[in-house]
């Protein structure tokens, strides 16, 4: 049975529409945007899903839902964090992945040394962007998604939406579906 997260979102992304989402941690949101992102990988073949999170433990976290929603060998990953071994992504990243988890400054790390190539993202998910903007990954992000096709689905999931929330979405957000389960200011 999905949460109520779930029952919301996922029928709105397989739609292909963006998505301003709200709920609190623990909600289900990681199913809530998977979900959707496996079944797009699973149609397309050569698009790429970038999901962006605050923290490394976050993401680690993040791509291990993702494994286990993918299975072993379907679609190639690259897990992208601060304090794990270059040598290790860059091998990840040689086998041209199809999804990409990780964090802002690990992301730019990589664009930088030109080992990552995100012409291909059609569907790009920032998970926790409260945190991540309260982090002060604002300009990572910006940067990052520079490199991001014009043309693209984007998923925005959030705990609370402060004003540069709603600035982001605006500024990068194709006509968001708005998505909000519980309460904001919890």
């Amino acid at each position: 049975t999905p949460t109520p997260i779930q029952a919301q979102a996922i029928p709105v992304a397989l739609d292909g529409k963006d998505i301003l989402g709200t709920a609190q941690t623990g909600t289900g949101k990681t199913a809530a945007f998977g979900i959707p992102l496996v079944n797009f990988l699973l149609k397309t073949k050569k698009d790429t899903a970038l999901i962006m999170t605050p923290t490394r433990e976050l993401a680690t976290q993040v791509m291990q839902t993702m494994t286990n929603l993918i299975g072993r060998g379907n679609i190639r990953t690259a897990l992208l964090i601060g304090g794990d071994s270059m040598q290790k992504q860059l091998k990840q990243m040689r086998r041209n992945p199809r999804l990409i988890v990780g964090t802002p400054g690990r992301i730019n790390d990589h664009l930088e040394r030109k080992s990552l190539n995100l012409s291909k993202v059609n569907y790009l998910v920032l998970d926790e962007t409260d945190r991540m903007l309260d982090m002060g990954f604002t300009p990572q992000i910006e940067l990052i998604l520079k490199f991001i096709p014009n043309d693209h689905q984007t998923l925005l999931f959030s705990a609370t939406l402060p004003d540069n929330i709603l600035k982001i979405s605006q500024k990068y957000l194709n006509n968001p579906e708005r998505i909000s389960v519980g309460s904001l200011s919890t």
